[in-house]
C-alpha cells in the first residue's frame, strides 16, 4: 500500500488511513473520554475532525490533478468521504455539544427526532468505513498497472456496502428486539381430551351427575374447559353441565363454597368436589394439558365408594415410609403411593403389631404384601388365609433373592412360587451394562385375562420389566372352582439362571416361564407377581409397569370398568442412556461437521470436472487439437 498510484498523486491509502485516524480520535474525544474531562475531549474531538477534513481536501486536490482512468476512482473515495462526514455531523446535533454553551440537547426539543439521528448516524458511517477499507485494498494491488481495472474497485465497493447492510440489520434486529421484548411461545399446546376412563366412568353413571364452571365470559380457559365437557356429557344422560361466572351468580358461587372465578365443580347429590384452574390462560397452559388426569380424580371421589388398600409390615416388605426405605437397600414404593392415591384409594399399613395374627381389617378392599423378607407367623397366614377365602383380595409380590415362597398362603391357591432368578440373553433392561443385566427381563407376552386389558391391547408398545424374578407354577390337579391365570409370561428366550452366571448352560431350559399368576375363587381374587421390582420406583417409572399395576388394582377393586389410558397433552421428557448421550455428542461435534465438508468437497469436484469437460482442448504444437 505504500506504493505510488501515479508519479504526480503519491500513495493513495495514506490520506484514507488520516480520515481513519482522525474518526477514532473522535470517537475517543466523543465516547471514551466525554464531557467530564473538559479539554482533553475537545484537543480529541477537534484534532480528529482536523484530520478528516485534511484527508477530504487532499482527496479532492488528488481527484483534479489525477490521471482519466484514476480520476473516477478518487471521486469515488472522495464521495464516501464526505459520507462519513455527513454521519459525524448528524452525530453532533443529536450529541450533547449544545450544553457547552448552556443549550438544551436536541433530545429535549424534540425527542423522536434524536432517537432517529442516533440510530442513523453509526449506519451512515459504517456505510462509508467498510466501502473505503476494501477500495483501498483492492486499488494497492493495482498500484502499478497502466490502467486501473475500475471494475474491481466497484466490486470493491459493493462487497463493502454488502458488510455494511448486513452489519446494520444485525444491530437494527438486536435494538429491535431489546425494545420490543417479546415472547412468543411456539411450542405444541393442546388441551387434552377426555380419556378412555373418563369415558367409561361416565358411561356407567346411575345417578346424575352435575359439573359447574365458574369463569368470566369470553375467557379463553372457559373456552377449552367447556369443550372438554362437552365432548364429556355426550357418553351419558346422568351427566349435566352448567356454566356460571362468579361475579354475576355470587348466590350460587356461595351454594358451591365457591370463592373466586377459575373453578370447576362436580356435584353429586349434597357431596362436592372442586378442581381449580388459573383463570389466565398462559398459566392454565399446563393445567388444560393434564386436565383428563384431573377430571378422573374428582369423578372417582364422588363417584364410587372409598376403597382402601392395606399394605403388610413387620416382614422387610417394600414401603414408602422414608425411615424404613433408608435401612433396606431396595428401592421404596414412593411412586406407587402415588399412582393409588391418583386413583383415590386410601392406603394404610397394617402389622403384628396392629393385629395381623389375629384378622385382616373389615373394612380392607385388598391386602398388599409386597416383597417380604421373612416368612409370615402361621398365625399370621391363617388370617391372611380366612380373609382370602372369605371373598377378600390380594397382591402378592415376591423375591427370590429373599426365598420366602409364602406356601402355606400359596397352596390353597394352588400356585407354587419357584425362588430361582430368570435371565434372558435376548429380551433384557440394561441398567449396569454387564451380565447381570441379563436378570432384567423384559416381556410384553400377555394373555387375555381382565387384569392386562389395557397391556394386551398396546402390545409391544408397552413392555413390562422384572427385575430379578422368580416363577409361578400352577398344580395341574386343582378344584375346578379355582380358576388361574398366567397373564404375564417371560420372553421365550428365558432361562432359569441355576448357577448364577448369567450365561445359557446345556442343562439349562429356554421357555416363557409363568411370572405371574391370577386367581379367582367365588368371591375372591389375588394375583400374585414373581417379583415385587416391578412396583417399586425404578421399575413403575416405565409406562407398561404402571399400566400393570392400575390394571391389576382396578381388577382386584372390582374396577375393571376404570380400566384403559388417561389422556394428557404434558411434555415428556427424552431420555437417554450414557451411551446414547455419547453418540449425540461426538455425532453432533464431529459428525456433522465432517457430513458437511464432504458434501462440499463432492460437489465442488464435480462442478470442477463438468468445467473441465466442457473446456476446449489446448492446441498441439503441429496446430491439432
Amino acid at each position: 500500500m505504500a506504493m505510488s498510484d501515479s508519479p504526480r498523486l503519491g500513495p493513495s491509502a495514506r490520506w484514507s488511513g488520516l480520515w481513519g485516524l482522525g474518526m477514532v480520535l473522535i470517537f475517543l474525544g466523543e465516547r471514551m473520554i466525554g464531557a467530564g474531562a473538559g479539554a482533553a475531549r475537545g484537543v480529541a474531538t477537534v484534532g480528529g475532525l482536523l484530520c478528516v477534513l485534511v484527508a477530504t481536501v487532499v482527496r479532492a486536490l488528488r481527484g483534479r490533478q489525477a490521471p482519466a482512468d484514476r480520476k473516477q476512482a478518487e471521486r469515488l473515495l472522495l464521495s464516501l468521504y464526505a459520507f462519513g462526514l455527513i454521519a459525524v455531523l448528524l452525530y453532533f446535533i443529536q450529541s450533547d455539544l449544545p450544553t457547552l454553551r448552556g443549550g438544551l440537547p436536541l433530545e429535549h426539543s424534540s425527542p423522536k427526532l434524536a432517537t432517529a439521528l442516533a440510530a442513523l448516524w453509526p449506519a451512515l458511517w459504517i456505510t462509508a468505513a467498510f466501502p473505503i477499507a476494501l477500495i483501498e485494498l483492492s486499488y494497492a494491488q493495482m498500484a502499478k498497472a497502466p490502467r486501473l481495472e475500475l471494475g474491481r474497485l466497484r466490486d470493491a465497493m459493493y462487497s463493502g456496502l454488502g458488510l455494511a447492510f448486513a452489519l446494520i440489520f444485525v444491530f437494527t434486529v438486536v435494538y429491535v428486539s431489546s425494545e420490543r421484548d417479546k415472547k412468543l411461545d411456539l411450542a405444541y399446546f393442546r388441551t387434552a381430551r377426555p380419556g378412555e376412563v373418563v369415558r367409561k366412568m361416565v358411561r356407567t353413571l346411575d345417578q346424575p351427575l352435575e359439573i359447574a364452571t365458574f369463569f368470566p365470559n369470553s375467557n379463553e380457559v372457559r373456552e377449552e374447559v367447556d369443550n372438554y365437557f362437552a365432548d364429556l356429557a355426550k357418553e351419558s344422560g346422568q351427566l349435566t353441565v352448567v356454566h356460571y361466572d362468579f361475579d354475576i351468580d355470587p348466590r350460587k358461587a356461595k351454594e358451591y363454597g365457591i370463592s373466586a372465578n377459575g373453578t370447576v365443580v362436580f356435584s353429586r347429590g349434597k357431596r362436592h368436589e372442586q378442581l381449580g384452574l388459573p383463570v389466565q390462560f398462559e398459566a392454565a397452559r399446563n393445567a388444560l394439558k393434564t386436565l383428563d388426569k384431573e377430571v378422573q380424580q374428582r369423578l372417582m371421589l364422588i363417584a364410587r365408594q372409598t376403597k382402601s388398600a392395606v399394605f403388610t409390615t413387620g416382614h422387610g416388605e417394600r414401603t414408602w415410609e422414608p425411615a424404613a426405605v433408608a435401612t433396606d437397600r431396595r428401592t421404596g414404593l414412593t411412586k406407587l403411593r402415588e399412582v393409588l392415591l391418583d386413583q383415590s384409594y386410601d392406603l394404610r399399613t397394617y402389622g403384628p403389631a396392629d393385629g395381623l395374627a389375629q384378622e385382616i381389617p373389615k373394612d380392607t378392599t385388598v391386602l398388599v404384601i409386597m416383597g417380604p423378607q421373612r416368612p409370615f407367623l402361621p398365625d399370621e397366614s391363617k388370617s391372611v388365609n380366612k380373609f382370602i377365602l372369605g371373598g377378600g383380595r390380594a397382591l402378592i409380590a415376591l423375591d427370590p433373592e429373599n426365598h420366602v415362597t409364602l406356601k402355606e398362603i400359596l397352596d390353597p391357591l394352588q400356585l407354587e412360587y419357584h425362588d430361582v432368578t430368570l435371565a434372558s440373553d435376548q429380551a433384557f433392561a440394561p441398567r449396569t451394562h454387564t451380565l447381570a443385566d441379563r436378570t432384567n427381563i423384559a416381556t410384553a407376552t400377555y394373555s387375555s385375562h381382565p387384569a392386562v386389558t389395557t397391556l394386551l391391547r398396546l402390545g409391544n408398545r408397552a413392555p413390562t420389566f422384572f427385575l430379578g424374578s422368580g416363577w409361578i407354577d400352577a398344580k395341574r390337579n386343582r378344584p375346578v372352582d379355582i380358576q388361574v391365570d398366567a397373564p404375564i409370561k417371560a420372553h421365550y428366550s428365558t432361562f432359569i439362571d441355576k448357577n448364577g452366571n448369567f450365561e445359557f448352560d446345556g442343562d439349562e431350559q429356554r421357555r416363557s416361564w409363568e411370572i405371574t399368576g391370577a386367581v379367582s375363587m367365588g368371591l375372591s381374587r389375588v394375583f400374585v407377581v414373581a417379583d415385587s421390582d416391578c412396583f417399586a420406583d425404578e421399575a413403575i417409572q416405565a409406562a407398561g409397569n404402571e399400566l400393570l399395576t392400575l390394571d391389576v388394582m382396578h381388577w382386584l377393586m372390582g374396577d375393571e370398568a376404570y380400566q384403559g389410558l388417561v389422556s394428557s397433552e404434558a411434555d415428556l421428557p427424552i431420555a437417554h442412556t450414557r451411551k446414547q448421550d455419547v453418540v449425540w455428542f461426538y455425532g453432533s461435534i464431529f459428525l456433522a461437521p465432517a457430513l458437511v465438508i464432504a458434501a462440499g468437497w463432492t460437489t465442488t469436484r464435480r462442478r470442477r470436472r463438468r468445467k473441465d469437460a466442457a473446456a476446449p482442448a489446448a492446441p498441439t504444437a503441429g496446430g491439432a487439437p
